[in-house]
């Protein structure tokens, strides 16, 4: 789905925050690679704020994902605690604005931007790994303890890998899974067993982000985190959700505009790096350890098979589809757990 006149709906959504001043310009300053919107707003005064528009899953679940992340953003403690992007607030809460007209149904919300500092380099050096390896340890932990007061999540791993299943059975999914139907029901259950099997329910839960890049977060001089946008893929889950965006993060080609979302970064040596680095601070568990390919095969069924036409364009959506029959759920099974638990010492 297009629409036609994003700006307008920007403008009525900050009419219905604040309607005692105007906006002068809005201006697109979405990723293209995307299908997702951000503007720049400037309003009549100069100032500024960031909206975001979004028409897929459900408005609830928008709703509650930001809800979620201003909590976050709120009882994050130092050093963490400007590292998110703060929503803005009506009534005590994060105002969203939903439009509706014919077929259209979308929604907005309005960010104060974020500030940057030093982006890392496309390809990390060692120095680079083991300061974002010790980072992310501490951001997770940050975010775990900041997970005890955060409003609950209606999203899980079950509800979502149910919630594929589900579409197969439509007219529909039958339709653009044709050929794969078969293929997708047994990584459903690989994965609903394995999430039994490792006991997953077990592990910490806190708020992830998911999809991490050198394009969405940014460092200071001594390579610390210092903030952090782009919240798409947000969920409370376990951290292992992360891993495999930090393993393309550090891997040995680097940070890519034409990507492909392949395994074998969770087995370079550049990988083992980073986990020791994190494991000193934050340990991890054999199971945790033995979930990251599953958390890959999440990745894969829920946000490139389900998900992939309202993160991608079409074009790079049926290059991402074909390649996760042909070579993403193919690799899982040679995935090497034991390198990492070796690496280690568990």
């Amino acid at each position: 789905m297009r629409l036609k006149d994003y700006p307008e709906i920007i403008r009525k959504a900050w009419a219905g925050f604040d309607n005692s001043i105007g906006v002068k310009f809005v201006e697109d300053i979405s990723a293209k690679v995307s299908t997702n919107h951000v503007f720049r707003v400037t309003l009549d005064n100069d100032d500024k704020v960031i909206a975001k528009l979004s028409y897929f899953g459900k408005y609830e679940h928008f709703k509650e994902d930001h809800r979620i992340i201003q909590a976050l953003s709120n009882n994050l403690l130092y050093p963490f605690e400007n590292v998110l992007a703060k929503s803005l607030v009506k009534n005590n809460q994060v105002y969203t604005y939903r439009y509706q007209e014919d077929f259209i149904d979308t929604w907005v919300v309005f960010y104060n931007p974020i500030r940057a500092m030093n982006r890392l380099p496309r390809r990390l050096d060692e120095t680079h790994i083991r300061k974002l390896g010790t980072e992310t340890a501490k951001f997770h932990l940050a975010c775990f303890r900041a997970s005890k007061s955060i409003p609950k999540s209606s999203k899980n791993l079950r509800t979502d890998i149910q919630h594929l299943r589900d579409i197969l059975e439509t007219d529909t999914g039958q339709y653009e899974h044709r050929g794969y139907i078969h293929t997708l029901n047994r990584q459903c259950d690989i994965f609903m067993k394995n999430i039994q099997r490792l006991n997953v329910a077990s592990f910490d839960k806190m708020p992830v982000f998911v999809d991490w890049n050198i394009g969405n977060f940014s460092v200071t001089e001594d390579l610390k985190l210092y903030s952090r946008w782009d919240y798409d893929w947000f969920r409370v889950s376990t951290r292992i959700m992360d891993f495999y965006f930090f393993s393309r993060v550090v891997s040995n080609v680097g940070d890519r505009t034409v990507f492909s979302y392949l395994m074998s970064t969770l087995n370079e040596d550049r990988f083992m790096i980073f986990l020791q680095e994190y494991h000193k601070v934050y340990p991890l568990t054999e199971n945790e350890v033995r979930f990251m390919k599953e958390a890959y095969r999440f990745f894969i069924l829920n946000y490139v098979v389900k998900y992939g036409k309202y993160f991608f364009h079409r074009s790079y959506c049926t290059k991402l589809q074909k390649e996760a029959y042909e070579l993403y759920f193919p690799s899982i099974d040679g995935f090497d757990e034991e390198k990492i638990l070796r690496a280690l010492k568990i």
